[in-house]
């Protein structure tokens, strides 16, 4: 690999070099077909003087350009388009611009602790989707882990991983030894529990700005990992919550059968974990927004990745008990979902209907083109949450997240009309006896 940046790769114009491994060379790129900006990964020619390493190399890129367009997540970093030939091979990615967890990992840069659970949530909750997909990443650790924004993550390089449908996957010995897995270094078959294991090395570092286990040489290490225990971080860095205690040593467990056995399991304790952390009162984390989605029956329909993409959309507001949300004859263009309490739905100063969470109102008007006027008042009756999605930013999302809220208002649609029709019957049936 020359160390003189090229001008063009390929179809894509060279901006600058983003950063340079033993293997690879990034670049960012001007993708003008598509205007955006992207990151181009050329790999290791697998012509290199050494054979042995040169077909390592390309056993790496082949592993990450066979899942190109096949992870869409929100977490996790897309592939675009892969190319090879006698010259060169590379990857054309998603470029994103924060750096990577590695930043976070010394005692003085450590991140407050309510930022560091949500990271490590959108992990698990990514990691779970490429599992599902037939994925397992056997490379994870903070270098592979990129930040964008304040706390949204991108899991990339999944050039180490193990899937079912490739008979070319598997690379035994690929990987940074401090996050592998007693398995992984014992050779052994590898599940999502390998990834999991590793993501708790990677949430033990965030805690205490160091790994769990330093030896003075690779065999050390690799003995510790396999043979010794931890200590919990708490006993390097004071006041730690016991929950995190707990949840890092679960995860790096070293039987199988007392490691998290599930993903679900995993990110349902980090996302408990924020009841002992200081968090804003006015706040919601995405962590708390997604774990709170996940759980209404008006989402049980939507895919992990439509409810990321809910989470840009919609406006969280938190409100006070005897608050007016909507007013009667106020103009509105969108639609509100309950989230937590309760509300009273009344109509010239009646009422005539209450609700709990995951309870929709407005959502009529989202079939209308233009501002629609309430026909009714809805108010608070105790302290809750509720989640503002406006018609016009809904039409311009996804197809498919479109689709699945459409599903959910004719099924609210249905529910009311076949609730209306047993009214109807009853008081016919109280007219009748009367």
């Amino acid at each position: 690999m020359s160390d003189k940046t090229p001008e063009r790769i390929g179809k894509y114009h060279v901006l600058r070099e983003l950063g340079r491994g033993a293997t690879s060379c990034v670049y960012l790129c001007d993708d003008a077909f598509h205007s955006r900006e992207v990151a181009v990964k050329v790999v290791k020619s697998a012509n290199s003087t050494d054979t042995d390493l040169g077909r390592r190399y390309k056993r790496v890129f082949m592993n990450e350009a066979a899942l190109a367009g096949k992870l869409n997540h929100p977490h996790i970093v897309a592939i675009y388009d892969a190319a090879s030939d006698d010259e060169m091979s590379y990857l054309v990615m998603e470029h994103v611009d924060g750096g990577t967890l590695d930043q976070y990992c010394s005692p003085d840069a450590l991140l407050p602790l309510e930022r560091l659970v949500e990271i490590v949530f959108k992990a698990s909750i990514a990691l779970d989707y490429a599992h599902r997909q037939g994925v397992i990443h056997c490379d994870i650790k903070p270098a592979n882990i990129l930040i964008q924004g304040s706390s949204d993550i991108k899991i990339s390089d999944f050039g180490a991983a193990y899937f079912g449908d490739a008979d070319h996957t598997f690379l035994t010995g690929v990987g940074s030894p401090a996050y592998m897995s007693p398995e992984q270094i014992q050779e052994r078959q590898v599940t999502h529990q390998t990834d999991i294991y590793s993501l708790g090395v990677v949430m033990y570092q965030l805690l205490t700005g160091r790994l769990p286990f330093q030896g003075s040489s690779r065999g050390s290490l690799l003995y510790q990992i396999v043979n010794i225990e931890a200590a919990p971080p708490s006993t390097i860095r004071r006041g730690l919550p016991p929950a995190l205690d707990q949840i890092v040593m679960r995860a790096m467990a070293k039987p199988l059968s007392q490691r998290y056995q599930h993903w679900n399991e995993f990110s349902r304790d980090l996302a408990q974990a924020f009841k002992y952390l200081t968090v804003p009162e006015e706040s919601v984390s995405d962590t708390e927004k997604f774990t709170t989605l996940r759980a209404l029956s008006f989402f049980e329909d939507f895919r992990d990745v439509d409810l990321w993409e809910m989470l840009r959309l919609g406006r969280w507001h938190r409100m006070d008990a005897d608050s007016v949300i909507l007013r009667e004859g106020q103009e509105v263009d969108g639609f509100y979902v309950l989230t937590s309490g309760e509300i009273e739905v009344s109509r010239s100063g009646r009422v005539i209907d209450r609700g709990g969470p995951g309870h929709c109102f407005g959502d009529i008007l989202y079939f209308e083109d233009a501002r629609g006027l309430r026909s009714t008042t809805i108010t608070t009756r105790t302290p809750g949450v509720a989640i503002e999605v406006r018609a016009r930013e809904l039409r311009g999302a996804s197809d498919a997240l479109q689709m699945q809220f459409n599903r959910a208002f004719i099924r609210i649609l249905v529910d009311r009309l076949e609730h209306r029709e047993s009214r109807i019957v009853a008081d016919w049936r109280n007219d009748e006896a009367a």
